[in-house]
């Protein structure tokens, strides 16, 4: 699936409500509040903080799934191509750090 599969799946169920997307702010605390809820999935799994007693166990992926929704409902209401917005992301990426890291294969790691 490519994002703008995703993207399109996402305006498919949102555009079926007369509500249709939040609110730019609104989407911002609700994509702050799922990266929260990863955050808190992630540390009881690889952090030192154990759930309470009877708590049920998170699930990391549906967290980052959640957080995929939104980003892709965000993009929509603004009419962002996320596609395009990571080939930018991407491209930036590998002008500016090409060589800030060790490259696995760098014969230097020999």
């Amino acid at each position: 699936m490519q994002l703008k599969d995703v993207q399109q799946i996402v305006d498919r169920w949102i555009s079926q409500f007369a509500e249709g997307y939040w609110h730019p702010l609104a989407m911002l605390a609700r994509l702050t509040e799922e990266v929260g809820e990863l955050a808190r999935e992630v540390n009881h799994h690889y952090g030192q903080k154990p759930k309470k007693t009877g708590e049920p166990p998170g699930d990391i992926a549906m967290e980052l799934g959640d957080i995929l929704f939104i980003l892709a409902c965000y993009a929509n209401s603004l009419n962002i191509d996320l596609e395009e917005a990571f080939r930018r992301v991407m491209d930036k990426y590998y002008q500016r750090d090409s060589d800030r890291w060790t490259r696995i294969n760098d014969d230097n790691n020999h």
